[in-house]
C-alpha cells in the first residue's frame, strides 16, 4: 500500500476503491472518517496522502502527468462551499472550512510537497492568503495560479486556483536526476496521452429555458435513475483532471 485516501462521502469513497481495484490510481487504503478525526501517526508509512480525495482527481492527474506512485506527494482540495458564489458566504465561520485541519496534518507530518486547489474568486482570496501565511510559517514556499478549465480544452469555465507548497530544500530534479526533471516512459501505470482530446458534448434546455452543455449519457435527475444524484454530486465536487495534470506538469518542470 503506497497511498492513503481520505474521503467522507461513502459514494465517492467506493468510487476510489473501484479505481484502486482497476489499477487507475496508486494502490492504497480509503478512510471515510473526517479529516478532523485522523491522527498524524496514522499517516506514517504512506508515500502519498490525498485528502478530500473525491473521485480521485488528483491521483489520476498525477498518474497522467507520469508522477511515479513511489514519489512522495500530498494533495487536498479543501471544500470550496464556504468561499464559492453559490454557497452561504460564511467563509471562515463555515464548519466546512477545513484548511486548519489539513494544515495541521501538514505541520505534523511535513510532506515534501503538497498540491491543492480552491475556487478562484475574490471571496476566496483571504483563504489562499491564510494558506500562504500558514505554510510559509512551517518552512514551505508556496506558489499559486488561477486558470479556467476551458484553458485546457474543457467545455466549461470552472475557474480554479491551483497551488503547490514545497518543503525547504525540496527539488523535483534532485529527486529524479536521471529524467531531466520529468518522468517518461514507464514511470507510472495507465499514463494517458498529453494532448487534450476534443470532447463530445450534448446541449440540453433546462426548466429555466437556458441551454447548457453536458457530457453524453448524463440524464436528468428523476426517480427512474437511482444513484444519479450522488454521481452528479461527485462530478460536481471533482477536480478537473486535465487542469490538475497541466498544473502538475508545470510544477515538475519548474521545481
Amino acid at each position: 500500500m503506497t497511498a492513503y485516501y481520505n474521503e467522507i462521502d461513502p459514494y465517492a469513497a467506493q468510487w476510489l476503491r473501484n479505481l484502486i481495484d482497476a489499477g487507475h490510481i496508486a494502490p492504497g487504503v480509503v478512510d471515510e472518517r473526517s479529516i478532523e478525526d485522523v491522527t498524524p501517526n496514522e499517516l506514517a508509512g504512506y508515500t502519498q496522502c490525498h485528502f478530500f480525495a473525491g473521485i480521485g482527481g488528483w491521483p489520476i492527474a498525477l498518474r497522467q502527468a507520469e508522477w511515479p506512485d513511489a514519489s512522495p506527494v500530498w494533495s487536498g482540495s479543501c471544500p470550496c462551499q464556504p468561499f464559492s458564489a453559490p454557497g452561504r458566504g460564511d467563509g471562515f465561520a463555515d464548519s466546512r472550512h477545513l484548511w486548519p485541519a489539513f494544515g495541521w496534518h501538514i505541520k505534523q507530518r511535513r510532506p515534501a510537497i503538497v498540491l491543492g486547489e480552491q475556487v478562484a474568486s475574490k471571496d476566496a482570496d483571504p483563504w489562499i492568503d491564510l494558506v500562504q501565511a500558514d505554510v510559509e510559517a512551517m518552512g514551505y514556499a508556496l506558489g499559486a495560479v488561477p486558470f479556467p478549465a476551458a484553458g485546457v480544452g474543457s467545455d466549461q469555465i470552472r475557474d480554479r486556483l491551483y497551488w503547490v507548497a514545497y518543503a525547504e530544500g525540496y527539488r523535483w530534479r534532485q529527486e529524479h536526476p536521471n529524467t531531466g526533471g520529468r518522468i517518461t516512459g514507464n514511470g507510472a501505470q495507465g499514463v494517458a496521452p498529453r494532448s487534450v482530446p476534443g470532447r463530445a458534448i450534448e446541449w440540453r434546455i433546462g426548466l429555466d429555458g437556458r441551454r447548457r452543455p453536458i457530457e453524453p449519457g448524463i440524464e436528468p435527475v428523476v426517480d427512474a435513475f437511482p444513484g444519479l444524484l450522488e454521481q452528479l454530486r461527485a462530478y460536481g465536487n471533482a477536480v478537473n483532471v486535465e487542469a490538475a495534470r497541466t498544473f502538475i506538469e508545470a510544477v515538475m518542470e519548474a521545481a
